[in-house]
């Protein structure tokens, strides 16, 4: 079990901020593939992962990161500038 953290507009167009999600995923792209399947929100969500920065235990990582051990992974837009 992991938690999986939503940020500005990926809560937005899931619907949750946070889920405890059950997951084989071996890398942060398997869980993404996972979750893509799940519903259309999802699917919308991750659509382009281009637009997409991911954080595993609050440390910023890559889609291609392995997720063992890993207790929380976060997803959000890049950060902007200001």
């Amino acid at each position: 079990m992991m938690n999986v953290l939503y940020f500005a507009w990926v809560r937005e167009r899931i619907g949750v901020p946070k889920e405890t999600v059950e997951t084989q995923a071996e890398t942060v792209a398997d869980l993404v593939e996972e979750l893509r399947g799940r519903e259309e929100r999802y699917a919308a969500a991750f659509a382009d992962l281009s637009a997409l920065r991911v954080a595993i235990d609050q440390e910023l990582s890559e889609f291609d990161s392995p997720l063992k051990g890993a207790r929380e992974v976060a997803f959000f837009p890049p950060m902007t500038g200001g």
